[in-house]
């Protein structure tokens, strides 16, 4: 597990930066921006800011910029966030302009391109497809980026839009989706259980029923994942089980 120091940031990564109106219209952008985001496609100058990213990811977006325009503090720090499109791997951060009056004059949007350092030599999902596996899962701790190597992502728990990266030191935040994480995490490894869970294979030390559920336990004795009936089968298979039988739980074939 590592930490990303916003200094270090600065120094490995140029900058992409997109500026924004007070009504959070894109109004200018630097040629970093333009050439990582879909420019071309979106055609984002003049439209809100919003409508520049991928439906799941815009409900993020627009947290973002209302907590940045509400936050109390006299200073406040930017806004955290990472967002993933089709390729890449972005971390944002955005922060409130104000007047003359204090009032909101607009917002300046700051990212920085951080698929290189989750993906590492991880290779594309497919020969069609240019994402690439995630090494490293980024969770956000305050305003610092904390990479969670992989293998020691124990389950991962969907919050609605966001995820809770659970591993044997406790759990972290991530702005990422289950979903996003799933079409970026190994298969070989990881297994979407549940539609709210997913869990990394080599951690499962046994399986249980309870009430008729199927359910994980996992290394470090936390809380039982539960599986669902249809993903039942194929989580027994991978693991070599058969069948229930009939104490309640599963035995290897």
């Amino acid at each position: 597990m590592s930490h990303l120091s916003p200094l270090y940031l600065l120094e490995r990564f140029d900058v992409g930066i997109v500026q924004l109106d007070a009504e959070r219209r894109v109004t200018a952008m630097n040629d970093l921006a333009r050439k990582i985001l879909p420019v071309d496609e979106k055609q984002p100058f003049d439209a809100s800011v919003v409508s520049f990213h991928p439906p799941r990811s815009q409900p993020k977006v627009e947290f973002m910029l209302d907590q940045a325009a509400i936050c109390p503090v006299a200073n406040p720090p930017p806004m955290t966030m990472i967002i993933n499109i089709p390729e890449r791997v972005l971390l944002i951060k955005v922060t409130r302009l104000s007047n003359a009056r204090a009032a909101t004059a607009g917002y300046t949007l700051v990212f920085y391109d951080i698929t290189d350092l989750v993906s590492g030599e991880q290779p594309a999902v497919d020969a069609s497809d240019q994402r690439r596996r995630l090494a490293k899962i980024p969770t956000i701790s305050g305003q610092q980026v904390v990479l969670v190597d992989a293998d020691d992502a124990l389950h991962l728990h969907s919050e609605g839009h966001y995820t809770r990266v659970i591993t044997a030191d406790g759990n972290r935040f991530c702005n990422l989706s289950l979903g996003d994480l799933e079409a970026r995490l190994d298969p070989a490894q990881f297994m979407r259980v549940h539609r709210c869970h997913i869990v990394n294979l080599s951690a499962i030390k046994g399986l249980a029923r309870d009430t008729g559920r199927l359910m994980v336990r996992l290394a470090g004795n936390g809380e039982p994942v539960p599986v669902s009936r249809t993903s039942a089968p194929d989580l027994l298979s991978r693991l070599g089980m058969s069948p229930v039988v009939g104490n309640g739980a599963a035995k290897r074939d």
